[in-house]
């Protein structure tokens, strides 16, 4: 029986790639294909792992080594050949150099292309450097929409596109419409007495979170909350506004009330890989206001108010969303609760299988 080793070491990460990981990493495991897992992990007593549906072709393996240190390149790809995994996947780009089996890779975005944030030029030129041995090194490329993979090409040409799957994210089954008694206990938990807005995310430089401020400023909405579930360092530039509030660290059983005790989820991003976030709010029956960029008019399609990405359009739309009822009428939330079903975890880890088999099993050597 082959052997399929998954680099798990971003799975603890509450969002972004630890919840890509977690959630792909359950549905593969949970099938039954023709080969066995070994996941490598920072360690094996991490909370996620237990909730696996552990089979008998499953193995764990620590990797305790930091993404883009030395170790990594050093140590990780013995742990890899003493695993004796026949092919190697990461949910991410980032693979050893040298990694001693074959492999193949994930790309989410794009982003630090275009938008480097405070990343220094050193660290910027490695993060090339990787991803460029990894998309040519790769048995095959999964990318997170089409929108990536026409980026994939912009940067990396056709050979490399050629070789490249769209495997989209799914939304997980907690996210769905909650009741009313749900939506008046979180609102009292986190004090929020006024109708809201609500962004999800980051306030990373491309997702524009400055604009989104000015435009909901600009919107002139009194008696109107924007609430910001976000953290980081980048959000402290923001400082206190009236009517506009930052909330950190809500854990993901919140997530969902949020969404549905909501307006709105907004959002003013420049770039995206996918933006789950947007089919997170669809699947909790939440209307969207989103910017007309990246891969979001490919994944939202006519389900959400897509506005373009100035801080009058913007504020446009967002007083759209408030003040004409019609945008969140049953009948609009209902379709766009049914199109987020479409995007799906067990899909995706059936499109993932289906490569990994073809490279373990290539036609004529069964």
């Amino acid at each position: 029986m082959s052997t399929v080793g998954l680099d798990c070491r971003f799975a603890s990460a509450l969002a972004g790639l630890g919840t890509f990981t977690r959630n792909l990493v359950h549905e593969l495991t949970a099938r039954d294909d023709d080969w066995s897992y070994v996941l490598f992990v920072k360690s094996e007593h991490e909370e996620w792992i237990q909730k696996l549906s552990h089979t008998k072709n499953l193995a764990i393996r620590e990797a305790p080594f930091t993404h883009y240190s030395f170790q990594e390149q050093t140590e990780f790809p013995n742990i890899i050949q003493d695993a004796e995994c026949d092919l190697f996947h990461s949910p991410h780009f980032n693979v050893p150099l040298f990694c001693p089996v074959p492999f193949t890779s994930t790309v989410h975005d794009l982003i630090l292309h275009r938008f480097p944030n405070e990343a220094a030029f050193a660290k910027r030129m490695a993060y090339r450097f990787v991803m460029r041995n990894a998309l040519k090194k790769s048995k095959h490329v999964f990318a997170v929409s089409e929108s990536t993979k026409a980026e994939i090409r912009s940067y990396y040409g056709s050979r490399i596109e050629a070789k490249t799957t769209v495997t989209y994210p799914g939304v997980s089954d907690v996210f769905q419409p909650q009741s009313e008694v749900i939506q008046e206990e979180v609102k009292v938990r986190y004090r929020l007495e006024k109708p809201f807005l609500l962004y999800i995310g980051n306030c990373k430089q491309h997702k524009n979170v400055g604009m989104l401020i000015d435009a909901f400023i600009q919107a002139q909405l009194p008696g109107i909350e924007l609430v910001l579930v976000a953290g980081g360092i980048e959000c402290a530039a923001f400082g206190k506004r009236k009517n506009i509030r930052f909330m950190q660290s809500v854990p993901l059983e919140d997530l969902p009330a949020l969404y549905s005790a909501s307006l709105g989820c907004v959002t003013a991003t420049l770039m995206e890989g996918f933006c789950l976030p947007l089919i997170e709010a669809m699947a909790c029956k939440t209307a969207v206001v989103a910017t007309n960029t990246g891969p979001i008019p490919e994944v939202c399609a006519e389900h959400a108010l897509l506005v373009e990405p100035s801080v009058t359009g913007i504020a446009e739309g967002i007083r759209m969303l408030v003040l004409d009822q019609s945008i969140r009428s049953s009948e609009k939330l209902t379709a766009a609760n049914r199109w987020a079903q479409r995007f799906s975890w067990k899909v995706t880890a059936a499109q993932t299988a289906s490569v990994f088999k073809s490279i373990l099993e290539p036609e004529g050597h069964k």
